[in-house]
């Protein structure tokens, strides 16, 4: 009862409320990033949802588009900006998410929703992430984030599928709130943004 019916309630709820609460800080960041990006103040990018599903994710653009002589892409530390910096540094870059929440494609908690090219790296065990509504945060997130390795990743991302729950999901939230506050496992050790997953990581 409440994986169908009291948790995408919750959810619609909590992403509308906080929507409204957040909108001077929406505001204030959509500007800076407006200014740091020529104008470009929000990232897009497709990603897999629950059962596999594609949707368009949204969040704020922490990079620019600097590229080299060559005319490609400077490294993601390179492209990274100021206030993009603290930004993300903060977890505001998540905030538009909440609009991703409201359209159904995303949860409050659930496993992270990732890259398209992942889904033939998975195994069966590692799958099951997808049997749920990816989420803002979860339980990956405030277990080591970007820190930890991948396959740790995915055993905390099926744990939660199997586990999950109200009291689950508020622990989740709490924790997540101190997270935010001591800025823990951001990004991985020497990296701007977390690696990608090969499949072969261990």
């Amino acid at each position: 009862m409440y994986k169908s019916f009291f948790k995408p309630l919750i959810d619609f709820i909590a992403a509308f409320l906080g929507l409204l609460l957040l909108s001077p800080i929406f505001i204030l960041v959509w500007l800076g990033l407006s200014i740091a990006n020529n104008g470009k103040p929000f990232f897009f990018q497709r990603r897999p949802g629950k059962n596999e599903r594609i949707f368009r994710i949204i969040k704020f653009k922490t990079m620019n588009d600097k590229k080299d002589s060559s005319g490609n892409l400077l490294s993601d530390a390179k492209r990274l900006t100021p206030i993009g910096k603290f930004v993300r540094k903060t977890s505001l870059d998540e905030i538009p998410q909440l609009i991703n929440v409201l359209k159904g494609d995303m949860s409050l908690i659930g496993p992270r929703p990732l890259l398209p090219q992942y889904l033939p790296l998975y195994n069966k065990e590692q799958k099951k992430r997808h049997e749920v509504r990816p989420g803002i945060t979860g339980w990956a997130q405030v277990n080591g984030r970007n820190a930890i390795s991948w396959a740790k990743k995915f055993e905390y991302d099926v744990w939660y599928v199997k586990k999950m729950s109200l009291g689950l999901d508020l622990k989740i939230l709490l924790l997540t709130i101190k997270k935010v506050f001591i800025s823990e496992g951001i990004n991985s050790e020497g990296q701007a943004t977390t690696t990608y997953f090969t499949g072969n990581d261990d």
